[in-house]
């Protein structure tokens, strides 16, 4: 496969990507360096020899012989979608694809392939192979098949990478139109990794191939690897998966002094407001308060009315100082939602039975708007914490934001940018909450 290069290092020039036959079947203790040397006599300074990831884990004694479910449990650090059977998982490596790499594929009967421990130190090493035995300077990528989130059908992508910078950064340059361009950073590995199996195929027995013609991407030192390919935690858009993003909430009280995105907290309202109510009503309102001053006024009256109360119920000074700390969070917080209950639609009964069956019907709404609001923002990015005071002096609550008398507090929300991560949520047995009939 021939091709003029776009841009870059290899603009102008011809690319060739050669398939390597000839490697025999791998079985665990295989030297692959010295294997792809016997098999590719013409390997040249500056070629990338790309490795499918299977015979790396044969040759690495990574075939065991175990449960395909149980392997790809092992492997697993998260899962991030889960649909019947299938899952897509986070895998120790970092790496994000389906059944976390596990393949039953080619392997004998009633065992399963994992990937390598560590793909960019066996792809080192079988470099440092390759240079010892033919006195070379190529790069090593070795591959995995991946699915695409957005797009049908599964290409190679690089797991694994030594003698090559994986990624080539764009930005800063100018365009064929003298603009600027400020994203643009191309994935070499992967690209090199999708080529490379268009002659390794998946039924072909070539799980090597040479590319040609790139040899000035090729370094002399090991490089970062594959690893520099895996997008940050924090840079990730779609980090939640929906097996995951209930239990991305957590409850956050230490808030960093970065505004929050008034845009961000109106998408997590939006959703709120997609939460169950009764009789086709919308029975939730939301009081936001940016500015401090706000905050301050309304957190300083309640504060008040709840010395007050304390001081009422015989509390000493010493008591009440401990007791109030609770309420710190909501000063840290560098944004404050009041969710209040409106319950305009609620029906009237002449009994004090049903009346009360309403008005329950009626939190449960919006206890499920809420629910919605705090995971919406923890999908924006966003911490919070949910803390029940205002309903305990709902009359400063509202007088203090001016609110209708309709509007009924319920608790407040603390909303800012985490300033530590959050503890790890301990594990619950469903069983242990649940009755079956």
């Amino acid at each position: 496969m021939t091709g003029p290069g776009q841009e870059g290092p290899a603009a102008g020039r011809s690319v060739s990507v050669t398939g390597v036959p000839g490697i025999p079947e791998v079985v665990p203790g295989d030297d692959l360096a010295a294997l792809i040397a016997d098999a590719a006599a013409d390997l040249a300074d500056g070629d990338v020899v790309v490795i499918t990831s299977k015979i790396v884990s044969k040759a690495e004694d990574r075939v065991i012989r175990a449960d395909r479910d149980k392997a790809i449990d092992a492997e697993t650090v998260r899962v991030v979608a889960r649909r019947g059977p299938a899952r897509i998982v986070e895998t120790h490596h970092g790496l994000v694809l389906a059944a976390a790499g596990v393949d039953d594929s080619n392997t004998a009967p009633g065992t399963v392939a994992l990937l390598p421990a560590d793909p960019d130190d066996s792809a080192r090493r079988i470099r440092r192979g390759l240079r010892e035995r033919r006195n070379l300077n190529v790069a090593v990528v070795i591959t995995d098949t991946m699915g695409r989130p957005w797009r049908i059908g599964q290409a190679d992508a690089a797991i694994g990478v030594a003698g090559l910078a994986p990624l080539r950064d764009y930005r800063g340059q100018a365009d064929t139109f003298g603009q600027t361009m400020e994203v643009t950073v191309t994935a070499v590995a992967d690209e090199l990794a999708s080529a490379a199996d268009l002659v390794k195929g998946k039924v072909d027995s070539i799980p090597v191939a040479l590319v040609r013609g790139l040899g000035d991407l090729v370094t002399e030192d090991d490089g970062a690897g594959a690893q520099a390919l895996i997008r940050p935690a924090a840079e990730d858009m779609f980090r939640y998966g929906p097996g995951e993003v209930l239990s991305a909430r957590r409850t956050v009280r230490d808030f960093t002094a970065e505004p929050v995105d008034a845009e961000a907290v109106r998408r997590a309202i939006a959703a709120a407001l997609t939460a169950p109510a009764p009789h086709h009503s919308t029975p939730w309102r939301f009081a936001v308060l940016e500015s401090a001053a706000a905050r301050t006024a309304l957190l300083d009256d309640m504060l008040a009315a709840w010395i007050a109360d304390l001081r009422g119920d015989g509390f000493t000074e010493d008591q009440i100082a401990r007791r109030v700390r609770r309420g710190v969070p909501l000063r840290r917080a560098p944004l404050l939602i009041v969710p209040c209950l409106y319950a305009e639609a609620a029906h009237r009964y002449p009994d004090d039975r049903r009346n009360a069956a309403e008005r329950e019907m009626f939190l449960v709404a919006m206890g499920a708007a809420v629910q919605n609001l705090l995971v919406a923002l923890a999908v924006e990015g966003l911490g919070s914490c949910w803390v029940s005071s205002t309903m305990f002096c709902r009359p400063v609550v509202t007088k203090a934001l001016g609110l209708p008398d309709d509007w009924v507090p319920m608790g407040a929300v603390g909303v800012g940018h985490p300033a530590a991560p959050a503890a790890d949520r301990p594990p619950r047995d469903p069983s242990a909450f649940t009755v079956t009939r």
